[in-house]
């Protein structure tokens, strides 16, 4: 691969290997282990695996190395390590590092599975969670302590989609000595570019745009090769939470398209944000695409677009997203995102619904909002359907 090669080139042909049929599409190794020559190479194996020398499927499987290698090419990470789902990255990166005694920061603002993580699992063993404001630098400052070991956020909150300053928060926790890991799903590889504001681990669901078809789960970690190798692989290979090669496969083949999808997605979202912007049932319209969002210039600043998702606060509350939902026609119900496929969650009653009332209240998930991940369908079709679903709505 060359490093001058432009992000869509590296999602066609970074991490590529071939065996010796010279097959075109990527092969996929469906096997649990490996033969070895003889007893000594057994051994040496071992001992110390080099680079295309693998041992078992949930220590490593060279399709999963491709997927592995091919991500991180398009991070610009050193290193990735591939799991089963978007919730075995999160929990293996932070699980891995992390001991009883520890303290990290995280942003309230977080997915209902990555909240559990951090305030139920995390703290029954032990690891001190301080949680605040992402959008605000103040409370960043003052949480971060001195053994503080690391701080967690979404770089887009799901669902209020209010960003978090990458650059600057990393500022503080490289002051402290602190890693910096975040779950960059909202952001995609396509906008990225984490690793260059400052994140030390990037996560992402692998299910959401990567996949973008609605086919498989699946998560990545991507960090230095020191982090993924001398401390998420050695966690994650035993506790079983590592891609199958059949899943690997279905994403390497997502990446390929990855960047000419979510871009058409980004592209539509901002059209139909602007198209629905000042609806009569809308409280709100929240894009972070658009001048209105309070936090568009950072947006173009991180970003350089606003993403697939759009967020709408309807005026009549539950009552009316439930009219709005159920009048659509184009898009569909369900609690993904990033497909092709337009799909409308209602995150109160669904995704969000552990969490208590005032908690809701205090993230500005009302009973209103409606999440919308945009997909690849005509916008002009789907301003149509939003707008009627609006206009009955009110």
């Amino acid at each position: 691969m060359s490093d001058n090669w432009k992000p869509s080139t590296k999602a066609v042909h970074a991490g590529t290997r071939r065996s010796q049929y010279g097959e075109v599409s990527e092969a996929i190794f469906l096997t649990q282990g490996f033969v070895y020559e003889s007893a000594e190479h057994a051994e040496q194996r071992f001992i110390a695996s080099g680079e295309d020398e693998f041992i078992y499927a949930r220590y490593g499987n060279p399709t999963v190395a491709m997927f592995e290698d091919r991500v991180a090419a398009l991070e610009g990470a050193e290193d990735a390590f591939a799991t089963a789902s978007g919730m075995a990255a999160v929990s293996g990166a932070l699980m891995s590092m992390l001991k009883a005694g520890d303290h990290v920061v995280s942003a309230r603002a977080l997915f209902g599975s990555c909240l559990y993580v951090l305030e139920e699992i995390l703290t029954r063993y032990g690891v001190e969670v301080t949680f605040v404001d992402g959008t605000d630098l103040a409370e960043w400052e003052a949480a971060i302590r001195d053994d503080t070991k690391a701080v967690f956020f979404e770089s887009i909150s799901n669902p209020t989609l209010q960003l978090v300053d990458i650059e600057a928060v990393s500022a503080l926790a490289h002051a402290k000595g602190a890693l910096v890991l975040l779950d960059n799903v909202f952001a995609t590889p396509v906008f990225s570019d984490a690793i260059a504001q400052g994140a030390d681990v990037v996560i992402y669901s692998a299910t959401k745009h990567i996949d973008g078809q609605g086919r498989a789960l699946g998560g990545v970690i991507l960090g230095t090769r020191d982090f993924i190798r001398g401390t998420v692989e050695p966690y994650m290979k035993h506790t079983g939470g590592s891609m199958s090669p059949f899943t690997a496969w279905i994403m390497l083949k997502g990446l390929e398209t990855m960047n000419l999808r979510v871009r058409a997605q980004a592209a539509s979202a901002e059209a139909v944000g602007k198209a629905l912007e000042g609806h009569a049932a809308l409280k709100q319209m929240v894009y972070p695409g658009l001048p209105s969002h309070p936090q568009h210039d950072l947006t173009v600043r991180q970003m350089g677009k606003g993403g697939t998702v759009i967020a709408l606060d309807l005026a009549g509350g539950k009552d009316a997203a439930f009219k709005f939902l159920n009048a659509i026609k184009v898009g569909v119900i369900s609690n993904n995102l990033g497909d092709t496929k337009t799909i409308l969650t209602h995150p109160a009653t669904t995704t969000h619904q552990r969490l208590p009332q005032a908690q809701k209240e205090l993230l500005g998930i009302t009973p209103g909002l409606v999440r919308i991940s945009i997909g690849l369908e005509d916008s002009e079709d789907l301003i149509a359907d939003f707008t009627q679903a609006l206009d009955g709505a009110k």
